[in-house]
């Protein structure tokens, strides 16, 4: 009997970069019992809900599940089902890990870093509506609790002495959100008394954007809000090499959900050709979770070597941004196979090397979008 672990397809690419994550997972030689359940457009259509309740019954059953990406709607439609997963879980604690490992295309290859990000509140609390009858002005409600901010940041403390990390970094914007904002920057210097072992220290979210692209090798683990935490997950993938390999999880007291962080790509769904690394990555973060350390670790180095071999990768991986030589593009399922041929073969205790920097092109993560 293998890890019971609930699969949730997806929408778009989500399919089809989850298909090619269980490929990988299941070429560790780690067993597992896949719970198969729909979330998002397919669930509507069977069930007239977008998150039913099969979804998080399974969840709360076996603690652990592995998500594609689904559709959030923009402007109208059904309301976010991953914030809606989050709030009704309790999965506080978002975290997106962002290493060099798009091979030569790595723009910034001494990226390494963790955002730890709180995932129920904030303006993503959902506490919205319209000012006038007109509907010519609306209010977003930006909530920002004592309890949440304490629970963020011991999680992100913990996780930094966990992972022998040795700095973190409070972002915030106290100086104009001077209640919210400065509640969040107190919940984080109390708690920063209590590990002194674990050097600390605070930016404003526009300054840490800069900084970030100034002095990547400088920073470590990013511990934020919600919508702030967004933004720069977003960011440090670009640093590490795109959406494509960006692989994120979440965390409440009991359950873990492991997820990408890029979107969909409605428009991608079907033509197997969606780069699956950040889907596969989350396979590598379920294995850590599960104390399965060496399986996390051929992962991993699969990922990375067939990266830098350049002879399977989907088209965004061939794009002249991320390669010095023409480069064929492959199939999702072909880079999966690839990766899962490798699993068994690598040695995952080799030392990795820094990745080349190529001269900057054009780098497209249009696939990712959505």
């Amino acid at each position: 009997m293998g890890y019971r672990v609930t699969l949730i397809p997806g929408d778009g690419i989500g399919p089809e970069v989850t298909s090619a994550a269980r490929l990988v997972a299941e070429a560790t030689g780690v067993s597992f019992d896949w719970d198969v359940v729909e979330a998002g457009e397919a669930a509507i259509k069977a069930t007239g809900s977008p998150l039913p309740d099969a979804v998080l019954n399974s969840i709360r059953k076996t603690r652990i599940a592995l998500k594609g990406p689904i559709t959030t709607p923009i402007g109208g439609g059904f309301r976010s089902v991953n914030v809606a997963l989050r709030q009704q879980l309790d999965l506080y604690a978002s975290v997106r890990p962002s290493r060099s490992i798009a091979g030569e295309g790595t723009r910034f290859p001494e990226t390494d870093l963790i955002v730890v990000r709180e995932a129920t509140e904030g303006l993503y609390s959902g506490v919205e509506h319209w000012v006038d009858r007109d509907h010519s002005a609306a209010e977003t409600v930006n909530i920002i609790t004592r309890k949440a901010s304490d629970r963020i940041c011991r999680f992100a403390f913990e996780l930094a002495r966990r992972e022998h990390r040795k700095k973190i970094t409070a972002v915030h914007k106290a100086n104009i959100m001077k209640t919210t904002g400065a509640l969040f920057q107190t919940a984080f210097q109390e708690m920063a008394a209590k590990y002194p072992d674990v050097q600390v220290d605070e930016r404003l979210i526009d300054n840490m954007c800069m900084q970030l692209v100034k002095k990547t090798g400088e920073y470590d683990v990013l511990v934020t809000t919600n919508l702030f935490g967004d933004i720069l997950s977003d960011l440090c993938a670009g640093l590490a090499g795109g959406l494509g390999v960006a692989p994120g999880a979440l965390y409440g007291d009991t359950l873990a959900v492991f997820e990408p962080v890029h979107g969909s790509a409605p428009k991608y769904a079907g033509q197997d050709r969606a780069n699956p690394v950040a889907e596969i990555l989350c396979v590598e973060l379920l294995l850590r979770h599960l104390g399965e350390k060496e399986a996390a670790a051929r992962v991993f180095r699969a990922v990375w070597e067939t990266i830098a071999e350049k002879k399977v990768v989907t088209y965004d991986l061939a794009l002249p941004g991320y390669t010095s030589r023409p480069v064929p593009a492959s199939s999702c399922s072909a880079m999966a196979k690839e990766i899962a041929r490798k699993v068994p073969l690598v040695n995952p205790r080799t030392p990795l090397p820094r990745p080349a920097v190529v001269p900057m092109a054009p780098m497209a993560d249009s696939a990712l979008e959505g």
